[in-house]
């Protein structure tokens, strides 16, 4: 390591059991955990309520663990067989999750959960009462919690929420939602910590895990390896309360009871340390262990205290290291690991107030990162002498790292952009020689002045690489979680959209790949272009969907500027413009009245959409240059307008 990279790890300062600290010592996980009792107690399988101003809805696991009791009993890991979300029925739940898996193809899987919980989530998903609690949280505050398989549901819950407020018509600031797990086992693949990561939804989800509790860790190994009455059993033996179904609590809490203790640690500590070696070397060909990997923020708790951890890889690490240490044949049982996490929750709080010194015995700290590390340590349950220590210290300080290296790559980003913003005072130059005569959209499409045309061409070319890096890394998690919600990030990306889309319609058109693919708008438009649509859309600074006309037009009536805009605002209005050019053309050699009518529906809807933009001055000069394709379009429907047969369908 370098000195200056030295310095910045000696500037820092390790956080992970500052934002424990503060996570325990808050209320939200004691009312969290109370949900999650309330709910194990409710025939209807999920309860709801407020609390501080924020909903609190606690799902139980005990009807997927009923469900699947005579499965357990027979062995086997069949029932966390992983089913895909492609679907019809759960692609719908889950649009945004699998509309848009850009990996899939390549690595070879789909975004997929286990399906005992999607099994139970979807159950639940149809009753009327689920429905009406979706309506009425709506807007509001919410906490998704839940125990065991409760909390897998509970995710599933959440993520849908998340999804269906994504694509409602209406945009606004994201939802404020939150899943809290305790003891959840894992639900997903690993395309699903993907999807997750590019909604940039993995700051909704805390999953709390104790220290040696085998339900989290257990799905790391491989199906048919997995003792699956250990999940099902020690949920319903939590819940005795149910004695109508006494006969299967029985037979499975009794095959619990019969399993070796130190057997079953050995399986999961082999396979969650196999796991935690794969992601050490980064080599995903080579995936060991279950299907299931792990994604959000986990919590690590001990009588200790509480440590955060949210970067995934990391987490793995610290879920075998915390299960590792202090391991011996006279630890509690699994049974009460598992079921301690109401005592948890009420004695961390108390035990902050302790003030805590690092033991004398333990490594002196060359600075307040160090001593920071020494006490995520202490908190997560981990002694500074066991043996997992060095690791476990190691990744914690690895994930601080990759927690501001993120950050680090904003500031990198935010010079390039810097430097590349001649590039698009070049096109700004190239649309200011066209405003007069016929726009810099036909300018640009008819390859007017060669010379002036290639450069305009290889500056939208760089610009459109640019982003397209920047997207990559946001996919890829190396920025910041809350990137996309930046006035800096939103207005750059909205004004780079406004300045060269049109130029990527004209680019289209002009090679008539709207004839050879389809319309620009569903066949042609450029992933990046949607995503800065919702940037700008979640921003609440626009109420223009794509290829929602009626949307652009109350948005443009509702706003009337003095003068044109410098850029038409709806990036799509060229391609519009093709289409109703087009539509124009078609309706002039129609015979058929009913055809012909529909047309000139369309036509007159397009007229007064663009009527609207124009204005209230939303479109830039451009637009009305005297050879522009709209001035010609504006011409062509006059004259189409003077037709008996066509006055007589408009009158």
């Amino acid at each position: 390591m370098d000195d200056a990279a030295g310095e910045e790890e000696a500037s820092m300062f390790e956080t992970s059991h500052v934002l424990g600290a503060l996570l325990a010592s808050s209320p939200l996980l004691a009312r969290a955990w109370d949900r999650c009792a309330a709910a194990n107690a409710a025939a209807s399988g999920f309860v709801h309520g407020e609390d501080g101003g924020t909903v609190y809805v606690g799902f139980s696991g005990a009807p997927a663990a009923l469900s699947a009791a005579g499965a357990a009993v027979a062995g086997g890991g069949g029932v966390f067989v992983p089913v895909g979300l492609g679907g019809d029925a759960t692609r719908r739940i889950f649009a945004p999750l699998v509309a848009a898996e850009p990996d899939a193809a390549a690595v070879g899987e789909q975004v997929a959960v286990q399906a005992l919980a999607l099994q139970c989530f979807l159950k639940l998903c149809g009753s009327p009462d689920f429905q009406i609690l979706l309506d009425q949280i709506r807007g509001k505050a919410v906490v998704f919690t839940g125990h065991s398989l409760g909390g897998a549901v509970a995710a599933l819950a959440a993520l849908h929420y998340l999804c269906i407020s994504s694509s409602r018509s209406t945009f606004g600031p994201a939802p404020l939602v939150l899943c809290v797990t305790f003891g959840s086992p894992l639900l997903g693949n690993e395309a699903l910590s993907r999807a997750i990561l590019r909604e940039r939804w993995g700051g909704n989800f805390c999953h709390v895990v104790s220290q040696h509790d085998v339900v989290p860790r257990l799905l790391f190994c491989p199906l048919d390896a997995v003792p699956a009455h250990i999940i099902v059993g020690m949920q319903l033996q939590q819940w005795p309360a149910r004695t109508h179904h006494a006969g299967a609590v029985t037979a499975v809490t009794a095959c619990v009871s019969d399993t070796g203790r130190d057997a079953l640690r050995q399986l999961i500590q082999t396979h969650v340390g196999a796991v935690a070696m794969e992601q050490k070397l980064a080599d995903p060909a080579a995936q060991s262990g279950g299907p299931y990997r792990p994604f959000g923020t986990y919590v690590m708790c001990s009588p200790d205290g509480a440590v955060c951890v949210d970067n995934p890889t990391a987490a793995v690490q610290m879920l075998y290291a915390t299960f590792a240490s202090r391991c011996s044949p006279g630890l509690e049982s699994p049974e009460a690991a598992h079921s301690c996490y109401g005592d948890l929750v009420m004695k961390m709080p108390q035990h902050l107030l302790v003030k805590r010194r690092l033991r004398a015995a333990d490594a002196p700290a060359t600075s307040n990162y160090d001593a920071g590390v020494s006490l995520a340590l202490e908190a997560s349950g981990i002694h500074a002498m066991a043996t997992e220590a060095a690791t476990a210290r190691q990744w914690l300080k690895m994930s601080k790292r990759a927690g501001r290296r993120p950050s680090l790559n904003s500031a990198q980003l935010a010079t390039k952009l810097g430097r590349i913003t001649p590039c698009r005072a070049q096109i700004e130059w190239y649309k200011a020689l066209f405003d007069s005569e016929l726009g810099y959209y036909d300018a640009f499409k008819q390859r007017r002045s060669p010379k002036k045309f290639s450069k305009a061409n290889m500056y939208r070319i760089k610009l459109g690489q640019f982003w397209d890096g920047v997207l990559a890394m946001l996919d890829a998690g190396q920025l910041p979680h809350d990137f996309h919600r930046r006035a800096k990030w939103v207005n750059a990306a909205r004004f780079y959209q406004l300045l060269v889309e049109p130029l990527d319609i004209a680019d289209y058109h002009r090679h008539n790949l709207h004839r050879t693919r389809g319309r620009y708008m569903t066949h042609g438009r450029e992933r990046r272009y949607e995503l800065f649509d919702r940037w700008w859309q979640e921003k609440g600074c626009a109420g223009v969907r794509r290829g929602d006309v009626a949307s652009s037009m109350s948005s443009a009536s509702r706003r009337r500027r003095s003068k044109y805009a410098g850029l038409t605002q709806d990036p799509c209005f060229w391609a519009r413009v093709e289409e109703a050019r087009e539509q124009a053309e078609s309706a002039r050699g129609e015979r058929d009245v009913a055809e012909l009518a529909m047309k000139l529906e369309e036509l007159r809807e397009f007229e007064h959409y663009s009527g609207e933009l124009v204005a209230s001055r939303e479109v830039s000069v451009d637009v009305l240059a005297p050879q522009s394709s709209y001035t010609l379009w504006v011409e062509e429907w006059n004259q189409l307008k003077l037709r008996d047969e066509v006055r007589t369908i408009l009158l």
